[in-house]
C-alpha cells in the first residue's frame, strides 16, 4: 500500500496540472509560422497570426527604412533573410521608440515585445 499512494498522489497532481487552463497550454512548443529561406515574414497578430508580409533581398534597398504598409504593424515575425534585421516601433525606424535586432539565421519570435511598423535590413 506504501508504494501505490505516493504514485496515486503523483497521478492526481498531474491531472490536475493538465486540466488547469494555461498549464498545459504552456508546455506545448509554439508553432512556427511558414516563412521561406531568404525572407523575412511579418504576422499582424501574436503566434504567428492574421495576415502576413513578406519582403525578400531582391525587392528591399539594404540597410534603408521600410516602413509596414500604413495603418498595419506587426506582432510576430521570422527572419530567414542570411542578415540581421532590426525592426521598430517607429513608422520612421526612429530610435527613439523601441527597436531590436535579430540575427539572419533564422530567427522566429512568436510574440514582438512592441508593435514593429518598420524594419531595415543590413548590410551584414
Amino acid at each position: 500500500m506504501r508504494t501505490s499512494m505516493p504514485r496515486t498522489v503523483a497521478a492526481a497532481a498531474l491531472a490536475a496540472v493538465a486540466l488547469t487552463p494555461g498549464i498545459a497550454a504552456a508546455a506545448s512548443p509554439p508553432t512556427l509560422g511558414a516563412c521561406a529561406a531568404g525572407e523575412l515574414c511579418l504576422w499582424d497578430k501574436a503566434g504567428f497570426k492574421g495576415p502576413r508580409h513578406t519582403y525578400e533581398l531582391a525587392g528591399i534597398d539594404i540597410e534603408s527604412c521600410v516602413a509596414l504598409p500604413e495603418g498595419s504593424s506587426a506582432a510576430a515575425l521570422a527572419n530567414r533573410t542570411g542578415r540581421p534585421v532590426t525592426t521598430y516601433q517607429s513608422a520612421e525606424c526612429a530610435e527613439t521608440g523601441e527597436f531590436q535586432t535579430y540575427p539572419g539565421s533564422g530567427t522566429w519570435e512568436p510574440e514582438s515585445p512592441y508593435r514593429a511598423r518598420a524594419f531595415k535590413v543590413w548590410e551584414r
